[in-house]
């Protein structure tokens, strides 16, 4: 069984409006053809690191315009669309950090807001923490597309292997991986960590991605991919907004995974840790 899917690369800013433009006109650009399944990247309808702008924007349903917006064009496209994260209201005066996918018919059928949150100290000049205005998610989501069933995630989360093995585990045959990797850990972990996800667990992996400067203190890595399950890249986009496209054949995960069995081996969850007491 054959689809095919689009990423999104943006370089999304702090003006919420002047995003859903870009991303409309980027739709009518580069998607002439029929398309199943649309990712957008991490922050799709705004980047900042100022809650104020965050709280300005949901307060006055700025947040409800951009997820009407993309219901608009679902229908329109008849395609499902995969957001790859937008601030939703906590239960406290936090933020969740979600992705949610739309459906064919403009219905919201999933969503999964993001576990690992990015709390780091790169250097003595860049250093991010997300848990100060957003809450971690606490469940694992997959979602059975048309084609196979496809496992969220959310940008840090790649770093952590085992969400994906678990995902692999419940039947995942894609992983959507949007992102706002920063340019520095870009450039040193981004394909690297990409591809190995995709080779573990014999799985196509959609990272669509923030480019560019976005705020006065962000810039974001850009190169959005699209991977198949041996690891190799099918498309990848450079460093400015685009749109990157690919036919995925679910075949393909069958065959890897007939070829590496690895990736089908869940003994290691049956297994137990013992401690080594140390030499006196």
């Amino acid at each position: 069984m054959k689809f095919n899917v689009a990423c999104v690369q943006l370089s999304s800013s702090e003006d919420l409006e002047k995003n859903i433009y870009n991303i409309d006109k980027l739709i009518q650009e580069y998607l002439n053809n029929k398309v199943d399944l649309i990712c957008l990247p991490e922050c799709s309808p705004l980047i900042t690191d100022s809650m104020k702008i965050i709280r300005q924007n949901a307060v006055s349903g700025k947040f409800d315009l951009f997820l009407n917006f993309i219901k608009k064009i679902s229908i329109s496209l008849k395609t499902f669309i995969l957001i790859g994260s937008m601030p939703v209201k906590s239960n406290n005066n936090k933020f969740l950090n979600r992705s949610i996918l739309v459906n064919p018919k403009g219905e919201q059928v999933c969503y999964y807001d993001k576990i690992n949150l990015f709390d780091v100290n790169l250097d003595n000049n860049e250093s991010y923490n997300e848990s100060k205005n957003y809450d971690a998610g606490k469940i694992l989501k997959l979602f059975n597309l048309p084609w196979g069933k496809i496992g969220l995630s959310i940008c840090y989360d790649l770093r952590f292997p085992e969400m994906f093995r678990r995902l692999n585990k419940a039947g995942a045959a894609f992983f959507s991986i949007p992102a706002a990797f920063t340019v520095t850990t870009g450039k040193a972990h981004w394909e690297s960590l990409l591809r190995a996800r995709a080779i573990e667990n014999g799985c196509f992996v959609f990272a669509a991605a923030q480019c560019g400067i976005n705020t006065k203190n962000r810039r974001t890595y850009g190169n959005s991919m699209i991977i198949d399950p041996w690891g190799k890249i099918i498309v990848k986009a450079k460093s400015k907004p685009t749109i990157i496209k690919a036919k995925i054949n679910i075949e393909d995960t069958h065959k890897v995974r007939k070829k590496l069995p690895a990736s089908n081996d869940f003994n290691i969850f049956k297994t137990k840790i013992y401690p080594i007491a140390q030499n006196k």
